[in-house]
């Protein structure tokens, strides 16, 4: 059974004519009648009553009427959902996004993307850590991520959006405030906020301690950027935020790393992965966003 079969049938059904049918599709009449003849036979039912003036339906005819009548409308809406997916008006885009990045850097991402692809939904998921969304795009659960990115990789494809650094951050009035750059060996006493142990944050904290033979004193780890920016505000505590999380922040006071740590902070997709179109618009969103022409083969 052909698709052209299941049209022509319909449109004779309901017509009730071979030769309005015909007319309609704009193809012969002997064309329409040699290929429903040969969807009867194939079905071995007889579906038009022949003897009279009008395409009258059989009985049989009128029972599979409906049915092949919902099967074509599937089909053309099939056809047209993958039009609309091809064009950008329609599809999903599921992306990683750790904390910081989500609070400070997705949201005008976010904004300016759904006003360019209004019919495209773009949905976040909150990551523990960027080596958290790296292990989902290589096991393919999210189709892109922005992340901090890591200096190499066999298996993503990275865009670089924008360069950051860690800053130390303090309740304003304490004792570090009056340092022009801090060493990490003049934290050793401090009580830290930081994020999970699996985040780039915590895991470089630790290890810039390590070196200076201490472990840092975490009081509380927590994914929650509002908390850390509370706790560290009513000297609870001392973190290291990128910058672009207490720019402008009347209640953290920052002071600069003597050894700063900066980092890269791009989109990573796994490498020989079909995206979508809708994966492939959000990358060219991003690169013509932030004027970006090359893509980092790693």
């Amino acid at each position: 059974m052909e698709l052209r079969q299941i049209e022509y049938f319909c449109m004779v059904g309901k017509l009730q004519s071979f030769t309005r049918a015909a007319e309609q599709l704009h193809i012969s009449q002997p064309s329409i009648t040699q290929a429903i003849r040969k969807l009867e036979e194939e079905i071995a039912v007889q579906l038009f009553d022949r003897s009279k003036k009008k395409a009258v339906l059989t009985a049989e005819g009128e029972a599979f009427l409906p049915r092949m009548q919902k099967i074509l409308e599937d089909c053309r809406a099939a056809v047209q959902e993958a039009k609309d997916f091809k064009s950008c008006r329609k599809g999903t885009v599921k992306v990683g996004v750790p904390p910081m990045i989500e609070s400070y850097l997705f949201p005008d991402i976010f904004s300016c993307f759904k006003q360019l692809y209004p019919g495209l939904q773009l949905i976040a998921f909150e990551e523990t850590s960027s080596l958290d969304a790296g292990d989902k795009l290589e096991k393919e659960e999210l189709d892109l991520a922005i992340i901090i990115l890591p200096e190499s990789s066999e298996t993503l494809n990275t865009l670089v959006i924008t360069q950051e650094e860690f800053v130390l951050c303090v309740q304003p009035g304490h004792p570090l405030c009056a340092e022009k750059a801090v060493r990490f060996e003049q934290l050793k006493s401090e009580p830290f906020v930081l994020l999970k142990e699996k985040s780039f944050q915590h895991q470089i904290v630790a290890s810039r301690c390590q070196r200076q033979h201490f472990r840092p004193n975490t009081i509380l780890s927590t994914n929650q950027i509002k908390t850390m920016k509370s706790l560290i505000a009513n000297g609870s505590g001392i973190s290291l935020l990128m910058k672009m999380v207490v720019r402008d922040d009347p209640q953290i006071a920052v002071v600069p790393l003597q050894e700063p740590i900066r980092f890269d902070i791009g989109l990573a997709w796994k490498k020989e992965r079909c995206l979508s179109n809708a994966s492939l618009a959000f990358i060219k969103f991003i690169k013509e966003q932030y004027k970006l022409t090359q893509v980092k083969h790693s």
